[in-house]
């Protein structure tokens, strides 16, 4: 089944599909793909999808597939939730036309990163949900397909929650903070506690070496912790624990941070600025938890 949208408003428009053959998959693709060939003034589309499924399209579109981007998804989504989100947003800079017009196939990796535990699963709803408040303004059509062969009931159920049409959709500020709810493991006991205001990337790095980062992966975390830190203004300290490669460390500090996309707006350039700190370390970290609270907010970085 793909969702078509609800309204003629410009925009993103973000669809999804379902399917659980060849046949499924190429019923809903090639109409998509017809319909980006047809659009006036757009780019060529493209589609990023598993290997077998681009060989089906370009089998099924003969000459045509010359006129189609063929992606392999293992190529596109090669990390966490937000580097998705840069990679989308830096391939729209670069190809799409005026108003980010372009239509993008987009298959996501269940059977790899994306799938592997819960906590992914729950990585990418939020992506999913996100995208519709990150991409607003841009007149970019997606179509999201969804392998329930690979995927499962559950995750389908979740991301239909994340389309706007398929008439569960979830307001994705409200499905966010769903996910947020979910209670983060507590500190292991042997959490080491670092003082701030001045939290330093030198004790950040010697912390992460001794807990068997590479020097490179050390450097790369505390960067990541002491911009996050810079963003978040002044905070209580910082508590560091795990080993590698998930090491882990908690920023505290006594305001609300409010602002379910902190983190996952673009920045507009490729150059860090002053307050881009949880961007950059959005990049760099599996894992990156705001949890605001009645007393501030907890921030929580996970490397690996």
């Amino acid at each position: 089944m793909t969702t078509q949208p609800t309204s003629a408003q410009p925009g993103f428009d973000h669809r999804m599909t379902v399917f659980e053959s060849d046949d499924e998959f190429l019923a809903a693709a090639l109409p998509f793909l017809t319909e980006a060939l047809a659009a006036p003034g757009e780019p060529p589309p493209v589609a990023i999808a598993a290997p077998g499924n681009l060989d089906l399209l370009r089998d099924a579109l003969g000459t045509d597939a010359k006129s189609v981007g063929l992606v392999p998804h293992t190529e596109w989504y090669t990390g966490s939730a937000a580097n998705a989100v840069a990679q989308g947003a830096g391939y729209l800079a670069a190809h799409a036309g005026p108003g980010g017009r372009i239509h993008l196939l987009m298959e996501p990796v269940w059977g790899g990163r994306a799938g592997r535990s819960p906590r992914e699963t729950a990585e990418w709803i939020r992506y999913e949900a996100l995208a519709n408040l990150l991409f607003a303004p841009l007149a970019t059509t997606a179509l999201c397909a969804y392998d329930s062969r690979v995927a499962g009931p559950a995750i389908v159920a979740a991301a239909r929650r994340a389309h706007p049409g398929t008439g569960v959709y979830e307001d994705p500020v409200r499905l966010a903070a769903e996910l947020d709810a979910v209670p983060l493991p507590p500190p292991a006991a042997d959490a080491q506690r670092l003082p701030g205001p001045d939290l330093t990337a030198d004790a950040v790095c010697a912390w992460a070496s001794a807990r068997g980062l590479s020097a490179a992966d050390a450097e790369l975390f505390a960067t990541a912790v002491t911009e996050a830190a810079a963003a978040l203004g002044p905070f209580d300290g910082a508590v560091l624990w795990g080993d590698a490669p998930a090491c882990i460390c908690e920023l505290r500090t006594a305001h609300r941070v409010d602002d379910p996309l902190a983190g996952f707006v673009p920045p507009s350039s490729t150059e860090l600025e002053p307050g881009q700190g949880l961007w950059f370390a959005r990049q760099v970290c599996a894992y990156v938890d705001v949890r605001d609270d009645r007393e501030g907010a907890s921030v929580r970085l996970q490397y690996g």
